[in-house]
């Protein structure tokens, strides 16, 4: 998957804070592992700075993304990112494998 087709999907989502589209040009790569991609993207218009890891298979993409409407919006929408939140996505990605369809497939207990 080449990176420009990992910022063009990005440039489609929306800033959780002001509402306004991400540009490719304050989107950057972190780095990926297989199927696995994290980058940071920066809001041009308020500056939030947004971490993200994504799932993205090339066999899966779909030739152009839309917004999402207001209904997946309201259902996503959830608060601001906590440093609480960034640990525990940190303790969680050490051990991962990176396979979504098992972790999600079954229960996991806590």
């Amino acid at each position: 998957m080449e990176e420009r087709l990992i910022k063009k999907l990005m440039t489609s989502m929306k800033c959780e804070e002001c509402g306004q589209n991400y540009e490719s040009f304050n989107i950057d790569i972190l780095g990926h592992r297989k199927d696995m991609w994290f980058f940071r993207a920066l809001c041009s218009s308020c500056h939030t700075q947004c971490l993200v890891a994504a799932v993205v298979r090339e066999d899966k993409m779909v030739e152009e993304v839309g917004d999402f409407t207001m209904g997946e919006m309201n259902k996503n929408q959830c608060g601001a990112i906590e440093i609480k939140d960034v640990l525990d996505m940190r303790d969680f990605l050490v051990d991962f494998d990176g396979d979504f369809a098992s972790f999600f497939g079954q229960e996991k207990l806590r």
